[in-house]
């Protein structure tokens, strides 16, 4: 049982007078964590001692900063199986992929340090008597919200790139991984002046509280509906919004393409980490000439995966979040089949305890299905079936979505006009996960703004200041 606690001000323990919450474990319902609940104004005494700590922070050397992020990462490294065993707890995902999460925002971090003393601005060529240039600074305070389906890794991109870059930092984790959000700002805050980083726990109330508090950027990776909300709240004090939010990703299989690998792919990226990753498979074109031979052998993958809890190394699909969000996705199963599609593996509730939910293959779907046009984050692949590689561009492209989408082809013509025509932040043609680890990407439409990863989110949390140095009128200093 995880006993979390506050930090603001650089002191531990502090606030928390407005209640707690409890998270218990998808995979049995026993009681994982509790953490406290804090109140619009105790986030904003956090926001105000954050303030007082940020002119410190952003006169640090670079060098400097790169230096103490090192050590965080070195820190948070002591702590890895930790971390990922709370994550498994709070959330379910299989032990294997927790870590895995886990070192990929410990290499995240010592990417961030690495990169940022790197950084500069440029000059400018003006009256040559003078001097003109730009140069970065850290916007302030940053408010950071982060998701509970993959909580370190997504947390240390946000937090290291805009601690390194001199802002001082304001996290609140999900309320369904608090105990994560708790051991990672530990190992984090051991390695940083105190005051840098500052945790805040608590639900929608508070994350709304932080958004709409007098930060200098807030940053959410989320749902649609909440990153929305976010970013309205923070326009009405002017502070800049990075979002990467819902989608409902597309996988188009083209014609000729062997429909076996093409359904280890579409499995892989339907089914990961119960289908609870922001760039899931969450739908998926086939062409009708292999589209039969296609979901055989994706039936054949999905009924082959072992659900258990995440803990057990056999595991290959843990538990959902919780019950409430089970019941959603089962949701959207049931209504796809009211209106004529197939459930052709899985699509039950199993009983017993646990948020379980078991891999599922739905066919015979039509593009205006809610299972196929809303973010179902969960272990369900609906199939459509098309007669052309341009219906499936045109399906693909037809969503309120922009997060990526996937291509499997054998045609260089079909890959190129893909990633042209395809109105996403990222395109991958065959592989469904995967790409070089600098790649960064905006997310369009509903599913966010900004950059998310990557060394392009550093630039996104400095400002460009425009500076020109001229003599005094006689020409001379």
């Amino acid at each position: 049982m995880y006993t979390v606690t506050q930090l603001i001000g650089g002191v531990w323990g502090a606030g928390g007078d407005d209640g707690e919450f409890v998270v218990c474990d998808p995979s049995d319902g026993n009681r994982v964590s509790t953490a406290p609940i804090a109140p619009a104004d105790e986030v904003d005494k956090a926001v105000a001692a954050a303030r007082g700590m940020a002119a410190q922070w952003a006169s640090t050397p670079a060098a400097e900063r790169a230096s103490a992020l090192l050590r965080a990462a070195e820190a948070v490294a002591e702590v890895a199986d930790e971390l990922a065993q709370a994550t498994t707890a709070e959330m379910g995902k299989p032990l294997a992929d927790a870590r895995g999460g886990v070192e990929a925002g410990i290499a995240t971090l010592r990417q961030y340090a690495e990169l940022a003393p790197a950084r500069g601005g440029r000059t400018l060529h003006g009256d040559p008597a003078a001097l003109d240039f730009m140069t970065p600074e850290p916007r302030g305070v940053v408010a950071v919200l982060t998701p509970w389906n993959d909580p370190v890794a997504v947390a240390c991109g946000l937090l290291g790139a805009a601690l390194v870059t001199g802002n001082v930092v304001l996290h609140k984790p999900s309320e369904r991984t608090p105990a994560t959000g708790w051991l990672l700002a530990r190992a984090l805050d051991s390695a940083l002046p105190a005051g840098v980083l500052s945790l805040i726990t608590g639900g929608p109330e508070t994350g709304a509280a932080l958004a709409a508090a007098e930060v200098d950027v807030v940053a959410h990776v989320g749902s649609t509906a909440t990153g929305r909300a976010i970013a309205a709240a923070a326009a009405a004090g002017g502070a800049k919004v990075l979002l990467e939010n819902g989608g409902s990703d597309p996988l188009i299989v083209d014609a000729e393409v062997d429909p076996v690998w093409a359904a280890e792919q579409a499995a892989q990226g339907a089914f990961a980490n119960a289908g609870q990753i922001c760039v899931a498979v969450e739908r998926i074109y086939a062409h009708r000439d292999i589209a039969e031979d296609f979901v055989d052998a994706l039936v054949e993958r999905a009924a082959a995966l072992r659900v258990g809890p995440g803990r057990d190394p056999r595991t290959d699909l843990g538990p959902l979040v919780d019950r409430r969000h089970r019941d959603q996705v089962h949701g959207q199963v049931t209504a796809a089949a009211a209106e004529g599609a197939r459930i052709r593996v899985g699509g039950t509730l199993p009983e017993g305890p646990g948020a379980y939910y078991p891999a599922t293959v739905v066919d015979n779907c039509r593009h205006d299905l809610t299972l196929v046009r809303e973010e179902t984050f969960g272990p369900v692949a609906p199939v459509v079936v098309v007669d052309s590689f341009s219906e499936a561009l045109r399906c693909a492209a037809d969503s309120p979505y922009g997060l990526a989408a996937t291509v499997l082809t054998r045609s260089m013509s079909h890959a190129q006009r893909a990633w042209r025509e395809l109105p996403v932040g990222t395109v991958k043609v065959n592989a469904v996960f995967g790409g070089a680890p600098a790649g960064a990407a905006h997310p369009r439409r509903g599913s966010g703004q900004g950059f998310g990863y990557g060394p392009e989110l550093l630039d996104e949390f400095t400002a460009m200041k425009a500076v020109h140095l001229q003599a005094p009128g006689g020409g001379h200093w």
